[in-house]
């Protein structure tokens, strides 16, 4: 009997996605509808429109998948399209098999070139759509506020405030966005005092391959108090970095699909989730930014069984140690997962 599971067993494996940007996952057939409805121009052909909103091959680097971003981000014009966007984010992951999703998003990003909307009102629609969400699926759900470190710190002090003032809502803060230039001890004040207002803490680090990575990877848990570590893949490289990921019990959030599409690793073989794993590092398997990679957290899945040679034991580890590393309460996690 083949341990290999088809992908209708993957699909129905009960999943935990720790790694997920709701402003990066709005539905295909969404985006081509709301593009029309706000008669944005496009590329009226289907292979093209593709290629116009979406990633689906490796592009040169994390920098051109940001920019590629700015395209589906006009689409996120109104309360009443964000709203719609977290409810079909949480149903297109409960039919993903996902129980427990943590979803983040930039408020910056949102509110960029969309002035009607303000901090508060993109966040109660969000809200709403989750809410919406949890009453028809059996789904444990929170919200992270991300700071985009490419901004300027007086903005980056604002949203932080805003994080802190919702922090019922909000379940931590993450810093994203472009590393090169942006090192974490620039924002060591925001972090310090989020984590005082009893915010949970995770940190985009050590993504793409740069000789800093080890040490920003580092710095994101010394100095800004990182529980969890977005991509930290790059901690391959650095034995030291391993250890303190397994001393101090920091989990990974490991996104394979997209480190090939920003080009982390040159290829799905190159990736070092197996080699992370095998060496006790506490890793997770999530997806990223779906709605613009065309993909589902079944294909991350995919992607770790067939060139990682992850098995079914190996999945359950990684949700385990998923579940264990949730900043969702322990109660409303209970709920949802056997």
């Amino acid at each position: 009997m083949s341990s290999h599971l088809s992908i209708q067993e993957i699909r129905a494996l009960p999943k935990v996605d720790l790694h997920r940007h709701l402003d990066c996952s709005m539905r295909w057939s969404t985006m081509l509808e709301i593009a029309t409805t706000l008669g944005l121009k496009f590329p009226q052909k289907a292979t093209e429109q593709q290629n116009h909103f979406l990633v689906t091959q490796p592009m040169a680097n994390l920098e051109a998948v940001l920019i590629k971003f700015l395209t589906t981000q006009k689409l996120l014009a109104s309360e009443e399209i964000l709203e719609r966007l977290a409810f079909e984010a949480c149903e297109d992951a409960f039919n993903d098999g996902v129980r427990i999703l943590e979803l983040r998003y930039a408020p910056t990003f949102i509110a960029q070139g969309h002035s009607h909307l303000n901090y508060e009102k993109i966040h109660q629609a969000l809200l709403r759509g989750i809410q919406r969400a949890k009453q028809k699926m059996p789904l444990a759900v929170g919200l992270i506020c991300i700071l985009q470190r490419i901004l300027d710190l007086k903005t980056v002090d604002h949203v932080t405030s805003f994080a802190i003032e919702n922090k019922n809502t909000f379940l931590a803060l993450d810093l994203a966005d472009n590393e090169d230039g942006f090192a974490p001890k620039n924002f060591a004040p925001f972090f310090q005092k989020a984590k005082a207002a009893g915010l949970n803490i995770t940190v985009h680090s050590g993504e793409s391959p740069d000789p800093r990575a080890s040490q920003w990877i580092l710095d994101s848990i010394e100095i800004l108090g990182a529980q969890r570590i977005g991509h930290g893949v790059q901690a391959i490289h650095d034995p030291k970095v391993m250890q303190a990921l397994i001393d101090k019990n920091i989990v990974l959030e490991i996104c394979p699909y997209s480190n090939y599409l920003t080009q982390a690793f040159k290829t799905y073989e190159s990736h070092p989730l197996r080699k992370l794993f095998d060496a006790g590092v506490p890793v997770t398997i999530n997806s990223d930014d779906p709605g613009i990679f065309a993909s589902v957290l079944s294909d991350d899945y995919l992607l770790a069984q067939n060139y990682q040679k992850f098995t079914k034991t190996d999945f359950n580890t990684c949700n385990e140690t998923a579940y264990k590393h949730s900043f969702i309460s322990e109660s409303e996690k209970a709920k949802v997962w056997n």
